[in-house]
């Protein structure tokens, strides 16, 4: 590959971490050939870490690059400048590589080159993005999505993940994994953002079928059936199941099963308990069942998760 020039747009209120992911990755080093620079509308750009930065360089830069960065900013919805705007749809209009890191993807949304495609985001903001732009067909649960010369990732760290990916693309598996060991960085991560999201907290409150749910919780580990459900309730379940539904927006069935993820997520993070082990003291019975239901809910596997998520170092095997 001969020199491939990257252009990093800085918009007001960027993440500081956001915009220094691409300038690792993408820094002149003896074996890549990328130039990059670093551009804004203005030389002085506003940062959500409290400080400012200066940048040398115009939006002028953004029509000599052949691969073109935004990381994200806050707020997420702020209106970018028509010049913004404008020079980002140009740059996809001349077949360029158009890339955002987490909220960048807002810009690249309002400037049109999201239309059709789909694209991520921050988990936080992903009902948002779709709200807005419905042209875009939002991704929920990846760390990046490639639609070939258009690229975004999911919140602030995916931007590695989508960064070695594109230099894997550019240079191969040997020059991106040289770089991720320079980043102390995964080459690859497994799974989706789903697992990077808090575990729902299971509210009770005082709506009719709360003691019901709150018994429920203390029981996860035991069988549970609709029908004991719906006679702790008091209720025929054919009106159990539509009460249920209509307070908290799932089915029992799906909401057991929800509630024992999580407490597998916590148990995967905070014990050394086998995966076994795990999938009884959860409800889920097996351990083909927990690997069965965490990929459904989470995209990865329960050693995949516990590896990433551990609070303490496991033991190693001799």
């Amino acid at each position: 590959m001969g020199v491939h020039r990257v252009a990093v747009v800085v918009l007001d209120g960027v993440a500081p971490l956001d915009l220094a992911i691409p300038t690792q990755v993408f820094r002149r080093r003896p074996e890549t050939s990328y130039a990059l620079t670093v551009c804004a509308l203005s030389d002085r750009v506003a940062t959500t870490g409290g400080f400012g930065l200066v940048v040398d360089a115009g939006l002028d830069q953004v029509r000599h690059a052949d691969t073109v960065i935004v990381p994200g900013f806050e707020p997420a919805l702020r209106p970018q400048p028509r010049a913004v705007l404008d020079v980002l749809a140009e740059a996809r209009g001349r077949g360029r590589r158009v890339v955002s890191i987490c909220t960048g993807a807002f810009a690249l949304a309002a400037a049109g080159v999201l239309d059709g495609l789909h694209a991520t985001t921050h988990w936080r903001h992903v009902d948002e993005l779709e709200r807005r732009f419905p042209a875009v067909a939002v991704d929920r649960d990846v760390l990046y999505v490639d639609e070939g010369e258009v690229l975004t990732s999911a919140g602030v760290c995916c931007g590695i993940d989508l960064c070695l990916h594109i230099v894997r693309r550019d240079l191969g598996a040997v020059t991106a994994n040289r770089i991720a060991r320079s980043l102390v960085a995964a080459p690859h991560r497994d799974g989706g953002q789903a697992q990077y999201v808090p575990t729902p907290v299971v509210v009770v409150g005082d709506t009719s079928l709360g003691s019901t749910r709150a018994w429920a919780l203390e029981r996860l580990d035991q069988p549970l059936s609709v029908d004991e459900l719906a006679r702790h309730a008091r209720m025929s379940q054919r009106s159990f199941m539509r009460r249920f539904t209509e307070e908290t927006g799932t089915t029992p069935l799906q909401w057991l099963v929800n509630a024992r993820v999580g407490v597998a997520r916590e148990l995967l993070e905070t014990t050394d308990h086998s995966i076994d082990q795990v999938a009884r003291l959860c409800g889920l019975g097996s351990a083909a069942n927990l690997r069965l239901y965490f990929r459904r809910a989470l995209h990865t596997t329960p050693t995949a998760y516990r590896s990433t998520f551990t609070r303490h170092p496991r033991p190693q095997s001799p």
